[in-house]
């Protein structure tokens, strides 16, 4: 006998990269030479004060057992110091940062502080898959909202507008946006926060990218004047310091919208082993001369990207932000799925397609940089063959 599941299943399915992840380790297990290009888990490591911060702390036998809900206080002023340097917003250590297991367990907490079953949430038609998924997971209503690609990929407001916003309670927003690598605009988030103010919705923005690749000054939501009345801000150390595996993410907001998110926190999971915690605040001093070689390297590996690229006759902007490189296929092809197909049965090369990202993204690929350059070049050369 099999206890049946519950009805949120039913309009979810095992995310993407899970699958596909699982079907190139059997390829490889076979003999298949497979690269991966799809995933954006970053190759390089954290600075070596972080790793060595991390296994100090880890020798001490005091620092085993749990930890406050809300992180230890070095930790929050240490990301409220990083808020003040690098985007120039003033953030209350004690009442407005939440450290958390990673962006993605924020999204979930997020929403279900803050949505019951039928609101509305505004989703961009293309973006993070887990926006959209945890939306429906809870039982909200998931309406997508239209992004102006002769515009740099920014919403398109005229639209929203005209749209029935009567039962919209909370909008996501990303930028520098995945997976298009379109560029923070501080008119654009001037623009959301006076339409969420207008239309009393809360903006939650994802912001994991504005260190990577990003020739201009970084930009936050929260530094829009009156922009912590209607919005809150994820951030990550997974892309900025190389710690994706580490599960270390944290929220800024106003203190109701903290104390709101903690709630549910506080009854889902614990607070970050302390030895990560302490390793974390350590990633926090390191100097911009550490950020500006990481993004050497990634220059480096997006130039024989962009070779690939060309020679699959593929078309892209070289102004994009991120690890990515988000690129439109041949008018030839039928979709991006068969240009993915192409690339991993006969060339043992993974990219990921668009469509996963939205519909809008059916003619589009996204390749990523996490991988080294001798793999990258490899990699062009079977597909120049």
């Amino acid at each position: 006998m099999i206890i049946s599941t519950a009805n949120r299943l039913q309009s979810l399915k095992e995310y993407y990269f899970s699958v596909k992840l699982t079907e190139i380790r059997k390829m490889q297990a076979e003999g298949k030479p497979v690269i991966n290009l799809g995933i954006g888990s970053p190759d390089l490591a954290p600075s070596q004060a972080t790793i060595d911060e991390l296994v100090v702390a880890a020798n001490n036998p005091s620092n085993h057992a749990y930890q406050p809900y809300k992180g230890i206080a070095t930790l929050r002023k240490a990301m409220a110091d990083f808020y003040s340097k690098v985007y120039h917003v003033s953030l209350d250590a004690e009442t407005e940062i939440l450290p958390l297991i990673g962006s993605k367990e924020g999204i979930t907490h997020i929403s279900l502080a803050f949505l019951n079953p039928d609101d509305e949430v505004l989703v961009p038609e293309l973006g993070y898959p887990a926006y959209s998924a945890v939306s429906e997971m809870i039982g909200a209503k998931v309406r997508y909202y239209p992004l102006l690609e002769h515009q740099n990929w920014q919403p398109d407001f005229k639209t929203l507008y005209q749209m029935d916003l009567s039962k919209v309670k909370l909008m996501w927003l990303n930028y520098p946006h995945m997976p298009t690598g379109a560029k923070a605009e501080i008119h654009t988030f001037e623009k959301l926060v006076a339409f969420a103010k207008e239309k009393k919705i809360l903006l939650c923005h994802d912001n994991p990218y504005s260190l990577v690749l990003n020739e201009e000054p970084p930009i936050s939501l929260l530094a829009v004047q009156g922009a912590k009345e209607v919005a809150l801000e994820l951030n990550s150390m997974s892309k900025t310091h190389n710690m994706a595996g580490w599960r270390i993410g944290w929220v800024s907001a106003a203190k109701p919208y903290i104390d709101a998110i903690l709630t549910i926190k506080s009854n889902v999971d614990s607070g970050t082993f302390l030895p990560m915690q302490m390793a974390a605040t350590k990633a926090f001093e390191n100097p911009i001369e550490w950020h500006e070689t990481r993004n050497q390297i990634y220059k480096k590996r997006r130039e024989i990207v962009y070779q690939l690229l060309d020679t699959l006759q593929c078309r892209y902007t070289n102004t994009q932000v991120g690890m990515f490189v988000w690129a439109k296929i041949p008018e030839n092809l039928k979709d991006a799925g068969e240009l993915v197909d192409k690339m991993l049965y006969e060339k043992n090369i993974f990219i990921t397609p668009g469509f996963i990202f939205g519909e809008k993204g059916s003619r589009y690929v996204r390749v990523s940089l996490c991988t080294k350059e001798e793999t990258l070049k490899e990699a062009l050369s079977r597909v120049a063959q």
